[in-house]
């Protein structure tokens, strides 16, 4: 049987990085800042399909990799786990010779190498918006007290006046 010759010397796509819709659809993804995007991204360049919950990435790493300041990704990695993005899966510690080892993350769109399923929190996630304040009623005009705007020493004085 002769050989495939249309497969020899053929070139793939190379390595790319999926965002399902169902995940683009959700409002924990759509209010979400660039920067953090970016680096969830980084973090899904870095999965290769068996590695889900040891994925390995610095700050400084992520910093690099983003072009922005190491100070800068905390806040990015706190706001995607804070959203159900991404879980630390082991913090950052120091190793038995003393070098440091970077924290070990899990993207929660996917079930995890050791077995445990896909959290998925982040379709729960839901944005806390601040309370509406009452609006206050305007005061009749037949109101038993009057206020009364006064100049002492050149600043203004509120003057309230009841009516005996």
């Amino acid at each position: 049987m002769a050989s495939k010759s249309y497969k020899r010397n053929k070139k793939g796509a190379g390595r790319h990085v999926q965002l399902p819709e169902y995940l683009q659809a959700t409002e924990a993804w759509a209010t979400l800042r660039p920067g953090p995007r970016a680096l969830y991204i980084e973090l899904k360049r870095r999965f290769n399909g068996r590695n889900n919950g040891r994925i390995v990435l610095s700050h400084r790493d992520a910093a690099k990799a983003l072009n922005v300041h190491r100070n800068t990704v905390g806040g990015w990695f706190a706001e995607l786990e804070a959203r159900g993005f991404i879980s630390m899966t082991q913090g950052p510690h120091l190793g038995p010779s003393g070098i440091g080892q970077a924290a070990l993350w899990a993207l929660q769109e996917i079930p995890t190498a050791d077995g445990k399923p896909a959290e998925r929190g982040f379709m729960r996630w839901k944005e806390m918006k601040k309370p509406r304040t009452k609006t206050v009623q305007a005061r009749h005009k037949d109101c038993d007290t009057e206020s009364e705007i006064g100049h002492d020493s050149g600043k203004p004085v509120l003057k309230i006046v009841t009516r005996g």
